[in-house]
């Protein structure tokens, strides 16, 4: 029988052979846009499009192609329809109430057909909510002008997903995206829960239709903490604990009032929650910012914090336009990356029984659905199946262990190299997230083959094979062979040549297949049900990267020192997007990492920790992942290599040092004779998987650092114009 997905494709394949030829005229599709709040990049993320492509559909310069032409002229027939000419003022209906998608929490209503945010909350927007008061000036007159945009947000959520919580002189105030300030009459923090559930309007509509909506989230500030009773800061044992003792008389006021904490407690993130009511769920999320809730490692600078310190009004547009371009905040970014997976790809769905006529759970096929039994060589030291394997401090062997980490490699320079005045650092944009895009990865648990198995492509898992016999120096890239001594080897993360067999995850091994060597496996561990999982992920990270670069001046269709102009100011050009810009990079670099996050102590070696028990635990994809960033980085420097003789000298994840005799990269990063990037070659842009400027040293500081640390090291991630910039992204 054929899957749901395959039945869609092919009606898709049909709706593509439909001539559309009557589109509307290109003034009528921007009316239609425009009726229903939608953005341009709305629109061509849905299309899987560039934004600039829907401007110029827009404006009749090009028209739309097939398949995109289909799917857009759904789209707009689908707008006609809701807003015939001349436009009307009347909001949608909402959709029916439909029962939970079964993700194993209560039940919620679905979001009205045009729950679509604004594409950026503006600073005039005030919509005034119908239970709640607003102190801003003008309020009324802003009401009076509400245009169709903001009308057709979801009226359940139409104050945004957030607010940040600020007491002065006495009085306490909401803080909302759009500049929106509520009065809040709460006076504990039982009090506040209920009020945000019953007046606030807060909270975002789900990302995909068989998932749930996002939990309101108040941040508290040091003013709102002393106003509702609780610490300043935690002590050394909260802070171990990561939350307060049972015994604090707040913990004791929300049990009094009948509201429940989950297991983390009342911590720097904490959920407090009624018992549904209903399909309704009832639960608020707390982010307490004196308590570390926002790591400046990763939501601020952390070299010179900004948010203890930043008006409220300005740090609920800094979060609000992080929740509507990825997704309200779930906790560190890290944790938000991997929420933002199961938010994208559910792993259940309500599924009709012709039987009986009532809904029951359902399983996707394109998401990870279940826990599967772990492979020995996938897991990190301390996991319980190692038990009793090894010695208490044995270091395992790339034979024993799947090592596939991103680069820190190095090397010593030539004569001829010292003889160029500078190092020019290059850095790859959102490279985890671009190694993502396209990649294939197991959905369901391994299966072992022994045997001498062939090696398959297609089958994403682990790879018992012996790849030493790989000699860079015997492959021809476009007719010419590389000196293989100047580069990594793309098999290790330290970039030296294998001895013997060991573990590689499946884009490893067809790297080797790919440069034309023969490869032999002794053992695998593979997956039989596959998806590309992380492409919506990735594209929504993308998309909210681009935007934000967008915001600050970089725009994707800058080229050459114009692009690196924008570059080097695009941080005084709007600070707050420079916060949001440096969150979304944690966001994807934390959620790979997070697919095998490892014990943090919370339990004896050997022992589950919590992480286990997630369906999304899965070190296979995250080691996937990494080895595709690698590979893929090997594969641009062998092209490099072959177009200008150009040879790094050393990488740090995904930055990249190349000797110049001049300090830019415009100097350095190979051109055709038409002064484009030379095919397949390190492309300066801000698209993931493009580069950027990291910085530029000269060779003598690079000799002196290595004298000062008594031999050759790794340099890649000291050459960097923004010092507070982190290692990799």
């Amino acid at each position: 029988m054929p899957t749901e997905n395959e039945l869609f494709s092919a009606v898709d394949a049909l709706l593509e052979q439909v001539a559309q030829d009557d589109l509307p005229v290109p003034a009528e599709r921007k009316r239609l846009r425009e009726a229903a709040g939608l953005s341009q990049a709305q629109i061509a993320t849905a299309l899987d499009a560039r934004r600039e492509a829907v401007g110029n559909w827009e404006t009749g310069k090009t028209e739309p192609r097939p398949p995109k032409r289909a799917a857009y002229a759904r789209l707009l027939e689908g707008l006609a329809a809701r807003f015939p000419a001349p436009a009307t003022e009347a909001p949608a209906a909402p959709a029916p109430v439909v029962p939970e998608a079964f993700t194993g929490l209560a039940p919620e209503p679905a979001p009205a057909p045009v729950a679509v945010p604004p594409s950026r909350p503006a600073a005039s927007s005030t919509a005034k909510p119908a239970a709640a008061s607003s102190r801003r000036p003008g309020a009324k007159k802003a009401v009076a002008k509400k245009t169709t945009a903001s009308a057709a947000v979801d009226p359940r959520f139409e104050n945004g997903p957030l607010a940040v919580i600020d007491c002065e002189d006495g009085q306490v105030s909401a803080y909302c995206v759009g500049g929106l300030v509520l009065d809040v009459p709460a006076k504990s923090i039982p009090a506040l829960v209920d009020w945000t559930l019953a007046e606030a309007r807060l909270g975002q509509a789900r990302l995909h239709r068989n998932g749930r909506d996002a939990d309101p989230i108040l941040v508290l500030t040091a003013s709102a903490l002393e106003r509702y009773g609780l610490p300043a800061a935690l002590s050394e044992e909260e802070r171990h604990a990561s939350r307060l003792p049972d015994s604090h008389k707040v913990v004791k006021q929300i049990a009094k009032a009948g509201l429940q904490l989950t297991q983390r407690g009342l911590g720097p993130w904490a959920r407090v929650f009624r018992e549904p009511e209903g399909s309704k769920r009832r639960c608020v999320q707390l982010c307490i910012l004196p308590w570390n809730a926002l790591d400046a490692r990763e939501w601020d600078k952390k070299d010179d914090p900004q948010l203890p310190t930043m008006h409220p009004a300005d740090l609920a547009r800094y979060l609000g336009l992080y929740a509507e371009r990825v997704m309200t905040p779930r906790g560190s970014t890290a944790t938000t990356g991997l929420e933002l997976m199961t938010a994208l790809r559910p792993p259940t769905r309500a599924e009709k029984d012709p039987a009986t006529g009532e809904f029951k759970r359902a399983f996707n096929d394109d998401a990870l659905t279940a826990r599967y039994d772990v492979v020995e060589c996938e897991v990190p030291d301390e996991h319980p199946v190692l038990k009793g394997k090894f010695a208490r401090h044995h270091m395992r062997t790339p034979a024993e262990m799947l090592m596939e980490e991103p680069y820190d490699w190095c090397r010593p320079l030539t004569d001829e190299e010292c003889a160029n005045q500078f190092l020019v650092a290059v850095d790859i944009n959102m490279s985890f997230a671009a190694a993502a895009n396209g990649l294939t990865v197991g959905l369901n648990g391994p299966t072992h083959l022994t045997g001498n198995p062939k090696f398959d492509a297609s089958l994403p898992g682990s790879w018992l094979v012996d790849l030493s016999h790989v000699d860079l120096s015997r492959v021809r890239i476009n007719g010419r062979t590389v000196d293989g001594d100047r580069l990594p080897s793309p098999f290790t993360p330290k970039g030296d040549r294998p001895e013997g067999p060991a573990w590689y995850a499946t884009p490893t091994v067809a790297y080797a297949v790919e440069l034309g060597f023969d490869v032999a496996p002794i053992e695998a561990h593979v997956r039989t049900q596959t998806g590309r999982y992380l492409d919506s992920w990735y594209k929504r990270l993308r998309d909210a990267y681009v935007e934000t670069m967008a915001d600050m001046g970089v725009t994707t269709d800058l080229t050459g020192q114009e692009f690196l102009e924008a570059m080097a100011r695009r941080k005084q050009v709007d600070p707050t997007m420079a916060l949001l810009e440096t969150a979304i990079k944690a966001t994807a670099k934390g959620g790979i990492g997070k697919l095998r996050q490892r014990s943090r102590g919370q339990v004896p070696y050997y022992e589950e920790y919590p992480a286990l028990k997630r369906e999304t635990w899965r070190p296979d994809i995250r080691a996937a992942v990494l080895a595709n960033q690698r590979v893929g980085l090997h594969r641009k420097l062998m092209k490099t290599a072959a177009a200008a003789d150009l040879y790094p000298t050393s990488i740090g994840t995904d930055a990249i040092v190349y000797p110049s005799p001049d300090p830019s990269p415009l100097d350095v990063l190979p051109h055709t004779p038409e002064g484009k990037p030379a095919p397949g070659t390190f492309r300066l842009g801000v698209s993931p998987g493009m580069v950027k400027h990291q910085g530029t040293q000269t060779v003598l500081w690079a000799e002196q650092q290595f004298e000062e640390r008594g031999g050759v090291f790794n340099i890649s991630n000291l050459i960097k114009t923004d010092q507070s910039a982190g290692e990799g992204e």
